[in-house]
């Protein structure tokens, strides 16, 4: 069908649109052809759900602890499901017409989501929404027509994965201090660094890097992303184990790394701003995770409560009584920024607040668990519901750096938010060579 178009700062939407109620309704009736319904019971408001203790799974890991062999049969799964999405016409619902999607507003993306959220479907951790929720976007906001073709539908449909090849060992919450070397020869570049805390690259064919080509211009002006194959030769990748078992991430390096230059993302020396977009879609993919269950529900730790018998100690109570307060507050937060959107709003300060807020109520739970449970976390006797919460205490401190550290979004709010004078920077006008060099005085 033929359409009218308007033009918005970041894509072309149809304007004679499909009825929502109608758009709601094929989607409910594919995906009751294609998925398996949750019970009733997993269909309600998650607060409002209890939680029955020896049922179910009790697993309430942060980090998951999986062997190569199972998150591969996950991301298959995972895979073999977006297929079915991106041929049905729901995986990019609101991507570009000529990049192959619908062209339709995020509304419409909502809806979708909301009915699949009432049917059981696969996951496999951070690399299905890092590829799909990050890389692709970013293609899809620097790449040429030629990348775009090459990249967008394929990492939309899962017929390849893309991870970010951003932290250093000594570049991590201050990213615009990398230093993986970017060498032009003729028609191509060389690679040389290393790369770390890259979720799922074991299992990626692709990986978004930024790079520094210039060392004497200062640290955001020196920079260029490319599109690495992982497969390219000089590229190795290992695992980095966690002390909660698991090896969700992975260090990269790269030596002497050959790629044409048809594989730079955006001009040479606008790294920063393509990593500036990607984190911008990271962010809100993190604070949006905020209302998930990673690492259990408050609804938990009052059934881990009931079974000790203490759910009646005064000292546990109120410990209860906050971690209560405190989870409604973030899920009232999230939900203000939801309403923004849906009114057309542009992303406020919510983002960087549900994502502290996030860390701080995970800190909270493992505070609260500790107090519960007590000796119980230090050994496996089989029981259940008890050990597996060391998991969760092991993980937790994880995400105060994940998707932006707690420090950086801290910072984001003040000077953002609150108009508070910025972080003296010395190195602000230096060359990032002469900014190194005091650095090591």
């Amino acid at each position: 069908m033929s359409h009218g178009k308007r033009c918005t700062t970041s894509v072309w939407f149809v304007t004679d649109l499909p009825d929502i109620d109608q758009f709601r309704k094929e989607a409910r009736v594919w995906l009751e052809q294609n998925a398996e319904a949750l019970p009733e019971a997993d269909k309600s408001d998650d607060e409002e759900q209890e939680v029955q203790w020896g049922q179910g799974s009790d697993n309430v890991a942060i980090f998951h602890n999986y062997t190569d062999e199972h998150e591969l049969e996950r991301l298959n799964a995972v895979k073999a499901w977006q297929r079915k999405k991106f041929d049905a016409g729901y995986a990019m619902i609101n991507w570009p017409e000529d990049v192959g999607g619908r062209g339709l507003p995020a509304t419409y993306v909502r809806a979708y989501t909301t009915e699949e959220s009432k049917f059981r479907i696969p996951s496999a951790g951070e690399l299905p929404p890092t590829s799909m929720g990050l890389i692709a976007t970013t293609v899809g906001a620097f790449g040429t027509p030629e990348q775009k073709e090459m990249f967008v539908k394929p990492l939309m449909s899962m017929e390849i994965c893309g991870c970010q090849l951003f932290s250093e060992p000594s570049a991590g919450s201050d990213l615009a201090s990398l230093t993986t070397r970017a060498v032009r020869d003729g028609d191509e570049w060389i690679l040389n660094g290393q790369k770390v805390w890259t979720s799922g690259a074991r299992f990626a064919e692709w990986g978004l890097a930024i790079t520094r080509h210039d060392f004497d211009v200062p640290k955001h002006k020196g920079m260029t992303a490319f599109m690495v194959p992982l497969n390219a030769p000089g590229v190795e990748t290992r695992a980095i184990k966690q002390m909660s078992g698991g090896a969700n991430f992975n260090e990269v390096f790269l030596t002497d790394v050959r790629i044409p230059d048809s594989l730079r993302l955006g001009p040479v020396g606008e790294g920063w701003k393509v990593a500036l977009t990607c984190l911008g879609f990271e962010r809100d993919h993190s604070s949006g995770s905020t209302s998930s269950h990673t690492g259990g529900t408050y609804k938990q730790v009052i059934a881990a409560a009931e079974w000790a018998g203490v759910a009646n100690d005064p000292i546990i109570r109120q410990s209860l009584a906050d971690l209560y307060i405190q989870h409604k507050v973030a899920q009232l937060t999230n939900r203000r920024a939801a309403a923004g959107l849906r009114a057309g709003q542009t992303p406020g300060p919510e983002g960087s607040l549900g994502k502290l807020m996030w860390t701080a109520n995970m800190t909270r739970v493992s505070n609260v668990i500790s107090q519960i449970l007590g000796t119980r976390l230090v050994a496996d006797n089989g029981e259940w519901g008890t050990y597996a919460w060391n998991e969760h205490i092991l993980g937790a401190p994880g995400y105060r750096i994940a998707g932006g550290s707690d420090e950086v979004q801290r910072n984001i709010v003040g000077e953002r938010v609150l108009g508070l004078p910025p972080e003296p920077r010395v190195d602000k006008d230096v060359a990032f060579s002469e900014a190194q060099r005091l650095a090591r005085k």
